[in-house]
C-alpha cells in the first residue's frame, strides 16, 4: 500500500521526501530540503533534522529539543507559500512557507520565510523569520490534504 508523501506534494512518500530522509539523494533545491524536512518532523526522524540543520546553527540540546516538539505535535500539513528558483551559482535560498499542528487539542501554524545555504553541493536550513499567521479562506482546500473545503474540514 502506498502513502502520500506529508510533504503535501500529492506524490508516493516513497518517490518523494522518502529519497531524502533514506539517504538515496540529497534534495537538490530549497523547497525539496524544506519539503523533507517537515515529513522528517512527520516521522520523528531528529537524525535528519540535525543533519539538514547548517551545522553553524545547531544547538547543543538540539536533539533533546526536537524530541520533545515531536512527542507533542502532531502536523496536520504544508503549504508552501513561495520558493523562488535559485540559479545556477546561487548559493543562498528561501522558502516561504505555512506549517499546522497541533498540539494537545489546540491547533497552530509556524508561518516562516526560511533562509537555506549551499555548501559543498549540499544545502541547510540556515534560519528562518517568523511571519504573521496565514489567514485561510473558508473555501480554500484545507491544509490537511483531505480535498475538502478548509470550512468543512480543520475550519470548524
Amino acid at each position: 500500500m502506498t502513502q502520500l508523501c506529508f510533504c503535501g506534494s500529492e506524490m508516493d512518500f516513497d518517490t518523494c521526501c522518502n529519497l531524502y530522509l533514506s539517504k538515496k539523494e540529497c534534495p537538490e533545491t530549497p523547497e525539496q530540503l524544506m519539503r523533507s524536512r517537515y515529513s522528517a518532523f512527520c516521522k520523528a526522524d531528529t537524525d535528519y533534522l540535525i543533519s539538514t540543520h547548517h551545522p553553524t546553527r545547531r544547538a547543543p540540546d538540539e536533539k533533546e529539543s526536537l524530541d520533545r516538539t515531536i512527542l507533542q505535535t502532531r502536523w496536520l500539513g504544508l503549504r508552501i507559500i513561495d520558493a523562488p528558483a535559485v540559479r545556477p551559482g546561487q548559493s543562498k535560498g528561501f522558502v516561504e512557507f505555512a506549517a499546522f499542528y497541533d498540539v494537545h487539542g489546540v491547533q497552530g501554524q509556524i508561518h516562516e520565510n526560511s533562509t537555506f545555504i549551499l555548501e559543498k553541493s549540499r544545502w541547510y536550513y540556515l534560519d528562518g523569520r517568523m511571519l504573521e499567521p496565514v489567514t485561510l479562506k473558508r473555501n480554500e482546500v484545507c491544509f490537511c490534504g483531505s480535498a475538502k473545503k478548509y470550512k468543512k474540514c480543520h475550519g470548524r
